[in-house]
């Protein structure tokens, strides 16, 4: 039986990406040999449209988007209803899209929309990081399939 692994919807074809598109990441075919994958996307999942207007997390912790509309409680909602897909499934770890406000760890952008990254966490990902589920990003994914 395959464990189950919560990973961003946009990682595997979705098309809930801001812009409608995706971040199709041609590894998580390796992961899926490997894993029961759990597709999720706080934003749309948090009752954002897509497409979207795009959004930055900003140092105080707040979303908001270009034009300055907070639009916190739509990722927080969406945050709060993936550790619940997580847990209900008892996922040990989690494949988040980089630099998201919601999915990225470690590094996000600023919330000045001047592509600057700052050390952070995205929404989702600190609430998953904060239940004890570690967040990996899609460039290591070497490093996951490895501890198999």
């Amino acid at each position: 039986m395959k464990k189950p692994l919560l990973i961003s919807a946009c990682l595997t074809g979705a098309n809930c990406k801001y812009s409608g598109g995706n971040n199709y990441c041609p590894a998580v075919e390796r992961l899926r040999e490997q894993y029961e994958l759990l597709p999720v996307c706080p934003e749309s999942d948090g009752g954002l449209p897509t497409p979207r207007p795009p959004a930055e997390r900003r140092p105080d912790g707040r979303v908001a988007t270009r034009e300055g509309v907070d639009v916190t409680a739509e990722y927080r909602s969406g945050a709060e209803q993936a550790l619940k897909i997580a847990q209900a499934h008892g996922c040990t770890r989690a494949v988040l899209k980089e630099r998201s406000p919601s999915c990225g760890r470690g590094r996000i952008y600023d919330g000045t929309f001047s592509r600057t990254l700052i050390p952070g966490s995205g929404v989702a990902a600190q609430l998953l990081e904060e239940n004890r589920i570690p967040v990996y990003g899609e460039s290591q994914l070497e490093v996951l399939l490895d501890q198999m």
